[in-house]
């Protein structure tokens, strides 16, 4: 288990000189960091928002890799498993919009036949996002508690990430001139990324909720292992729940459908797939390939007090990414 600090008042996530605000390291029940990174290379800047609806799955990016902005829009039918998805990538990230605080001010891009623009203030956030097919209106309102965490690799090598799950969503989704509304069982789940990376890197992440959003699901692994931080959390009725303890994933990389196990101190829950999304990027310096697959979920986490939340029933997504960044 980590002993990772709670913070609860404003900081910057970087000094005056770039390096790793030592103040910074610790996590937060909402967000609190400025992500004022310095400098150029190594920088990574991103908003991913994921939408779930009893019908389709929604995913909306806007991001900055310093040598390239990587943008795109995907939309899956969940009842046929077709997808549409369109990328855009913006040399040297020209033209992306990225604020340094999560939830406030603007986000956007427009590039090469993509166009997304975020309105976020008052813990409200507007989208609306074009591509090829598809048109996305979407309105989130106030959610929770989210979870920010620090990575620290080190002094140079960092991430600051927000994990907010179980937003209310409403708007509606337009595919090849056919309108759906967004129903009120959907939800959205952010996650606001500012950091300095290694270059190599593998990760996973899960996240997911109950159809009413009373129970949330915020799991993540190996890229912070040995850290002395995780990204855990269990969100009960609005109410975070940190775990702080490193996980074991288990899945089939030759088989992405069949059932995923992650487990540790505090949690034990299965996952169980409906679709594979798989994503590929090669553009030299940068390349990477993602494994997404929308499931359910079932077990149970624990909350403050130890006792087992069931989880069963939560829908959403585990994935495993691989990137050279």
């Amino acid at each position: 288990m980590t002993h990772e600090r709670e913070i609860t008042v404003p900081v910057d996530l970087c000094l005056p000189n770039g390096r790793l605000n030592p103040a910074a390291v610790g996590w937060s029940r909402r967000p609190l960091h400025r992500g004022n990174l310095r400098g150029w290379g190594r920088g990574k800047r991103w908003e991913y928002w994921g939408v779930v609806t009893p019908t389709h799955v929604i995913g909306v990016v806007v991001s900055s890799l310093d040598y390239a902005g990587v943008n795109s829009l995907y939309v899956l039918d969940r009842a046929t498993g077709r997808e549409w998805a369109q990328e855009a990538v913006s040399p040297l990230a020209r033209g992306v919009v990225l604020p340094e605080v999560s939830g406030q001010g603007y986000v956007g891009v427009h590039a090469g036949g993509v166009r997304i623009g975020i309105e976020q203030a008052d813990d409200r956030v507007n989208i609306v996002a074009r591509a090829a097919g598809i048109e996305v209106q979407l309105e989130i309102g106030p959610g929770g508690e989210s979870l920010g965490v620090v990575v620290p690799w080190s002094e140079r090598r960092f991430q600051y990430t927000v994990k907010d799950v179980a937003r209310p969503v409403s708007g509606r989704l337009i595919l090849d001139g056919a309108t759906h509304e967004i129903a009120e069982e959907s939800f959205a789940v952010l996650d606001h990324g500012r950091g300095k990376w290694p270059y190599a890197m593998t990760w996973n992440w899960a996240a997911g909720s109950t159809p009413d959003r009373s129970g949330g699901v915020q799991l993540g692994g190996k890229w912070t292992d040995g850290t002395g931080t995780t990204e855990n959390a269990l969100v009960v009725e609005g109410r975070l729940h940190k775990i702080g303890a490193e996980l074991d994933w288990s899945y089939d990389r030759a088989d992405w459908l069949k059932s995923w196990r992650i487990t540790g101190e505090g949690v034990d829950v299965r996952f169980h797939p409906f679709h594979e999304r798989v994503a590929r990027m090669n553009l030299l310096v940068l390349a990477g390939e993602t494994h997404q697959c929308f499931g359910h979920f079932e077990g149970w986490m624990v909350d403050d007090s130890g006792n087992r939340v069931a989880v069963d029933g939560a829908v959403g997504w585990a994935e495993e990414a691989r990137n050279r960044w």
